[in-house]
């Protein structure tokens, strides 16, 4: 507070800032119903902290315990912080007219697991429900936090990152796990995140889930596939992996998803409406049929720029040393949907080689899209079939983010702020 000695007025702002910052946690968190599984590891006593922090900004907290946590800290402490009955045992069932886990299940606005162990992330990524928490996880619909916590090699190891991975394609949201030393003497990752760190990124899901809170937003992901004959055709690498990110962060914002998908080998987002097509003009024709009633556009599939002039009824044979394909121009979705657009919201995606600025903004401009989000597929990490992804984004007037290498959920997540910003500040309201 040296700083601030010889001048009141900053001691008045600094203490007004901190008023303000205890405000805006309680207008997010007042009222919640935040349930918060603890597993057995020695920083379960930093849910301690979170489960005060987000009682005291009037969050309605439901501390779920493993036997395990157990061990480590007692129920009588989540009790006493958060005013409400801890639960244990699947099997304790203290009011007649409810099932426990189900009843927390259904309640929860958001379920947070801090710390989370190896073995509760396996259990959730594979479906396993034999205690309380783990049945209550599989239960619920609502969205899911998870705090990791453990030893740097249990972290590192194949099998945690390919269970993380896949929860993470189901969209839960992670609160990384810090680096330094650790409780069994080792110095790496694996260090709960800090109380204050997770009440952060809590209050984030919320916001993102009131920011686009009943808006319609069609998605489409994927390759589409040009048929040659009934055993070939032309398509793309695209996998679909940062189309379908976008229609389940969207989802997760609140909004209502349609998600027209061409080739790809992932499944179905839940909570989505997925269209599935095949042709350029298949989902040329999908989108046009929806797009009137529509308040944001994401063109994020890769269509094919040209089909076979003539599609063969039978199988080609061989006749030669060399064939000759003749193709004709496919309809150009996005551009169509450009010069047809009312008070839709825009996004255009380009995947480009050279010159990223020069033509992402040359398409963006023909194409009047409101966003580009554009990337360079020669660049590590950020190609076709990555679970990462690096891009620009751009508007009318030049770049917006220039995003650093990122796992293609948070790009959806960044892209889709950028949006709900700019229809919230065009009050396209539907």
């Amino acid at each position: 507070m040296k700083v601030f000695d010889n001048n009141p007025k900053a001691v008045v702002i600094f203490f007004y800032l901190s008023d303000l910052k205890k405000a805006v946690h309680v207008m997010l968190l007042q009222g919640k119903t935040i349930v918060l599984g603890v597993c057995g590891g020695i920083a379960a006593y930093k849910a301690v902290a979170l489960c005060s922090r987000l009682t005291q900004a009037g969050a309605r907290v439901r501390v779920i315990m493993t036997e395990s946590a157990v061990k480590f800290v007692t129920p009588l402490t989540f009790q006493a912080i958060s005013r409400q009955p801890v639960a244990v045992d699947t099997f304790d069932e203290k009011e007649p007219s409810v099932i426990s886990h189900i009843d927390l299940a259904d309640r929860a606005d958001l379920v947070v697991v801090a710390p989370a162990t190896a073995n509760m992330i396996a259990k959730l990524a594979m479906g396993i429900a034999d205690d309380m928490l783990s049945t209550t996880l599989l239960a619920t619909t609502a969205p899911l936090l998870i705090a990791p916590a453990m030893n740097v090699h249990m972290y590192t190891h194949p099998a945690v990152q390919r269970n993380i991975a896949l929860l993470r394609e189901r969209g839960a949201h992670f609160a990384e796990p810090g680096e330094g030393q650790l409780a069994c003497g080792y110095v790496g990752k694996g260090r709960l995140a800090e109380p204050e760190q997770i009440v952060q990124l809590i209050e984030n899901i919320f916001r993102r889930t009131l920011s686009l809170k009943g808006k319609k937003i069609l998605v489409t992901s994927g390759a589409t596939i040009e048929r040659i004959d009934p055993v070939r055709y032309l398509t793309n690498d695209s996998s679909g992996k940062m189309g379908h990110a976008i229609a389940e962060a969207a989802r997760d914002m609140g909004a209502h998803v349609t998600l027209i998908s061409g080739k790809t080998a992932l499944s179905s987002p839940h909570g989505v409406q997925l269209v599935p097509v095949v042709s350029a003009q298949d989902m040329l024709e999908a989108v046009l049929e929806r797009f009137p009633e529509m308040d944001v556009v994401i063109k994020a599939a890769a269509v094919a720029d040209y089909r076979p002039a003539m599609q063969q009824p039978r199988k080609m044979k061989k006749h030669s040393d060399r064939m000759t394909l003749e193709l004709v121009r496919n309809p150009d979705i996005l551009q169509t949907i450009g010069e047809r657009k009312t008070r839709q919201f825009l996004v255009g995606f380009a995947a480009e080689t050279d010159h990223l600025e020069e033509y992402a903004l040359d398409k963006l401009r023909r194409k009047r899209c409101d966003l580009l989000v554009a990337n360079d597929v020669t660049q590590e990490g950020a190609g076709f079939g990555t679970d990462t992804n690096k891009v620009r984004i751009y508007d009318a007037n030049g770049l917006v983010a220039d995003l650093p290498l990122m796992s293609k959920r948070e790009v959806a997540g960044r892209l889709l702020n950028l949006v709900a910003e700019r229809i919230g500040a065009a009050g396209n309201d539907t």
